[in-house]
């Protein structure tokens, strides 16, 4: 079973929240935090505490996370956040170019990640976990909550519908993105209940997006478990969570640009690659991937659609019929020699949301290549997770992205 518990939330005053949300920690780098951190209420001085200091500080240094220390509770101490007098569950819509995606928010166990009732489709990088760790800690709170998926259930999407049209929301607002943010506080004993039980009827729930502060919270529930010396339920033994049931969700495809052509002519170039792929030129100047196993190819000035041809993959893997293992095994290495594409200096990889004209113009720049690639689906993501596999890098784009400061979690 899944556990999704309510808790004591920490979240902006309803005068303040515009000023206060913010967009996730990392997705910004330190220049674009302090141009966005102008804002002195901004949630970027908690999350990215490293704007208010000098440059030569380094922005995994103690010092940032003092401040961040600081500054949360600066916050609370002007009353630009507030603390729930009682456990509460959050839910939480977003709409985005008129799509809707709307989740509950509660802290998962950290037990069930380390049990795989929680399950993981990727790898982390231990200094990306060792930053969230320290923010955490310092903070003695989950500043930033993670993104988690389950397969449909009726009771949970219906609850969700139920309560949003009968009941009206704390927050309402859209960013500076252009995304709209609502968020109702679901406080009624019957109603936590509810929520409670149709969780604990769920049997897994998927990390969609934030492997790095998952195990950041399991590792500082570690921590503190061992050094209180006790097994006692604590809130330290949970994660901040956003959880969508997956017909909310959909994923974006994640795209990939080649710096150069590894020696190649454009012949030779082409040569290799008919020898796993169909090519054909579309009439359309630019053209998406319409199905699996078709990738949109671009190269000196034009697009290309080429197809998979059989024996190039084996849709009984989950990760071996994944489009974006297929363009790795068949092309991106063996062609173009980027052996590991999370090292590689010659590739790139571009969020669908950018859009193919923004794969052109960099193609065009680095006198390259770029591949637009088809988006998994939850079905994908579900089929690897299930059997313990890891996705490629840079396989799965979602947005909107969970909006920062909306809610905290005091561990």
């Amino acid at each position: 079973m899944a556990v999704l518990k309510p808790f004591k939330g920490i979240r902006p005053d309803e005068k303040y929240v515009e000023d206060v949300s913010c967009l996730p920690y990392d997705v910004m780098n330190r220049d674009e935090a302090r141009e966005m951190g102008k804002n002195e209420k901004s949630f970027l001085h908690i999350v990215r505490s490293d704007i208010d200091l000098d440059d030569s500080v380094d922005i995994h240094d103690e010092k940032v996370y003092e401040k961040a220390r600081e500054n949360f509770d600066k916050f609370l101490d002007k009353g630009y956040l507030k603390k729930e007098d009682k456990e509460v569950y959050y839910i939480y819509r977003q709409i985005m170019d008129g799509r809707v995606q709307t989740g509950i928010c509660g802290c998962c166990s950290t037990f069930e990640y380390e049990q795989g009732i929680i399950k993981k489709h990727e790898f982390t990088r231990p200094e990306k976990e060792v930053d969230r760790i320290n923010n955490f800690l310092a903070c003695s709170a989950h500043t930033e909550p993670v993104f988690f998926a389950h397969r449909h259930n009726e009771n949970v999407h219906n609850f969700i519908e139920d309560f949003t049209k009968n009941n009206k929301p704390v927050y309402d607002f859209v960013s500076d993105d252009g995304i709209s943010h609502i968020l109702w506080v679901v406080d009624k004993e019957e109603d936590v209940e509810k929520v409670r039980e149709y969780y604990n009827n769920i049997d897994y729930l998927y990390i969609a997006d934030g492997h790095h502060r998952t195990a950041s919270s399991y590792e500082v529930g570690k921590r503190l478990r061992e050094e209180a010396g006790d097994d006692v339920d604590r809130e330290y033994n949970y994660i901040l969570s956003v959880v969508f049931d997956s017909d909310e969700l959909a994923i974006m495809d994640y795209n990939r640009v080649v710096k150069s052509l590894n020696g190649l002519d454009k012949d030779e170039f082409f040569s290799k690659v008919k020898e796993k792929f169909e090519v054909s030129e579309p009439s359309e100047e630019i053209i998406k991937p319409n199905k699996k196993h078709d990738f949109s190819m671009y190269v000196e000035g034009k697009w290309y659609l080429i197809t998979a041809k059989e024996g190039t993959f084996d849709e009984s893997n989950p990760v071996k019929s994944l489009d974006a293992d297929i363009l790795q095994e068949n092309l991106l290495g063996p062609v173009l020699g980027i052996d590991d594409p999370r090292t590689n200096d010659n590739i790139e990889f571009v969020g669908g949301i950018r859009g193919l004209k923004e794969l052109q113009e960099r193609a065009d720049k680095f006198g390259g290549a770029a591949f637009a690639v088809y988006p998994v689906t939850m079905d994908d993501l579900f089929g690897v997770a299930d059997a313990n596999m890891v996705m490629p890098p840079k396989s799965t784009w979602f947005e909107p992205k969970l909006r920062s400061g909306l809610f905290i979690h005091k561990i």
